[in-house]
């Protein structure tokens, strides 16, 4: 099933091997998740879920989940044991390992990384046509929120690999409330995002409505914000500030390599992410 899967990505050079990789990976985590519970009390947003359940055209790195409710006392550590032997069901072993904290944040995080016996299983006669003379380390980043913000919906989406199984997501609208927080109010000093603005143009473009009850929620608990709500121009103008500190050529290095097609970047401007604010929808 492994070698078939692979063969649906259709991967021309290394890049392409291990971005599916990573994919497949993911979704056999996402299984391992629904096994154990997990979505009874998590929802699952962010980039990877853009793309596996709203057709967002590049690759994820991370799988990001939000508790339901607040919960001091969660653990993944019930969970990775099902998500071990989901693997396992596959003739894959992986480790897990817990990332130790260093500061108090409501994020916990596992690193999910393949071994040696995933890449023979991978590449033994996987791509005969593809002369693959390194083996790719493949990690995924598992992080949950445990102090969710509150005002979010969700609903149940299917994933048909590998079979079938719903995972709880966040709602598209909610989606794009997060990644607009994101977008303007990540604390990372000098280091760009690419991914942001690809999404974000990705949520201009197909004209999906931004949930404004979320994203000041979300604004208020991390003190950007200072009040219940806030306007359509209001958001334009926080969005117009932005683009006029952003470096376009450092968010095009960012984001392309987990893209298929780096031509759509050429329009990429200040001017061009002015224009797109404009058109944002909101709710």
């Amino acid at each position: 099933m492994i070698k078939k899967w692979i063969d649906t990505y259709q991967p021309k050079n290394i890049e392409d091997t291990e971005q599916a990789l990573r994919e497949i990976m993911q979704s056999i985590t996402l299984s391992g998740l629904y096994r154990s519970g997990f979505y009874k009390s998590a929802a699952f947003y962010g980039g990877t879920a853009l793309r596996l359940f709203y057709g967002l055209n590049r690759f994820s790195e991370d799988l990001d989940f939000s508790l339901l409710s607040k919960d001091n006392s969660f653990s993944l550590t019930p969970h990775i044991e099902t998500i071990i032997s989901e693997f396992e069901t596959f003739g894959i072993k992986v480790n897990i390992k817990e990332k130790i904290k260093t500061k108090e944040t409501n994020i916990d995080s596992a690193f999910l990384k393949s071994d040696t016996i995933w890449n023979e299983l991978i590449f033994e006669n996987t791509i005969p046509q593809i002369n693959i003379g390194i083996k790719p380390s493949i990690k995924i980043k598992i992080e949950v929120d445990t102090h969710p913000p509150i005002g979010f919906n969700t609903e149940q989406k299917l994933l048909i690999n590998p079979y079938s199984f719903y995972v709880n997501c966040f709602t598209i609208s909610d989606l794009f409330a997060g990644k607009l927080h994101a977008l303007l109010f990540r604390k990372w000093g000098n280091r760009v995002k690419g991914r942001d603005w690809y999404d974000f143009e990705w949520y201009i473009k197909n004209g999906y409505e931004l949930n404004t009850n979320h994203f000041s929620i979300r604004a208020m608990e991390s003190k950007d914000w200072d009040k219940p709500n806030i306007t359509k121009q209001e958001l334009i103008l926080l969005l117009e500030n932005k683009v006029n500190t952003v470096d376009f050529n450092k968010i095009k290095e960012d984001i392309i390599r987990f893209i298929p097609d780096s031509s759509v970047l050429e329009i990429w401007s200040a001017q061009y992410f002015k224009d797109l604010v404009h058109k944002i929808k909101i709710k």
